[in-house]
């Protein structure tokens, strides 16, 4: 069984030109997320999809440059496209999708859902975050009720992802055209690894949590 990693990269942001190699902490935002799938155990290929060759400058010996189709940075292109686009270049059997912008992503984190979907119980994984906070939606109470409200510590658990990290079969993407599949695992991460970065506003915080874990 084949498991290939991927980690998707442009370097003609928008919102925060420039942001996947802006600095943060004691280097570079994208070495972060290098650094970590380098670590993570039962990857068999580990792929940078770019289409500047000027990331390889970041890289470690262990990842593989993967020069994407320029096509892919426009800003209207759709996360699914860029999967599809990867698939047709690389075979392999179980994809590990991760991304520059979630910095503290940890690898035991990615490593723990990577060996559910290997074992066959599930098809996929995904990180995500637990709420378990009185939430609204279209106007409307979603996970509670107002004439007879519990403690939150009773509410039911909602889990919302959070991109640091999507694992699926070859099966699940080319069935569902998805990268969740009908079983997936859902591995909690905490709020440090949660961190996301596409505004300014996000970069000044994760520097502030950079700062804080000595990063």
């Amino acid at each position: 069984m084949k498991v290939a990693s991927f980690i998707p990269i442009k370097l003609n942001n928008q919102r925060l030109p420039g942001k996947n190699t802006l600095p943060l902490g004691k280097k570079p935002m994208c070495e972060y997320i290098f650094d970590t799938v380098s670590k993570v155990r039962g990857i068999d290929e580990r792929y940078v999809y770019c289409s500047d060759e000027k990331i390889k400058g970041y890289m470690p010996d262990d990842l593989i440059f993967l020069q994407r189709d320029s096509y892919l940075d426009g800003f209207q292109v759709k996360g699914l496209e860029i999967i599809e686009y990867f698939l047709r270049d690389v075979q392999a059997d179980i994809y590990v999708l991760t991304h520059v912008t979630q910095p503290f992503t940890k690898p035991e984190s990615m490593e723990e859902a990577l060996q559910k979907v290997v074992s066959g119980e599930y098809d996929s994984a995904f990180s995500a975050r637990e709420i378990q906070d009185y939430c609204w939606y279209q106007g409307k109470p979603f996970n509670y009720d107002m004439q007879d409200i519990v403690t939150t510590q009773n509410l039911e658990p909602i889990y919302m992802e959070t991109g640091a990290f999507y694992i699926f079969t070859r099966e699940v993407f080319e069935n569902y055209h998805q990268r969740i599949g009908k079983k997936p695992y859902i591995k909690v991460i905490d709020q440090i690894e949660a961190v996301d970065i596409d505004t300014a506003s996000d970069y000044e915080f994760a520097r502030a949590v950079a700062a804080f874990l000595g990063v």
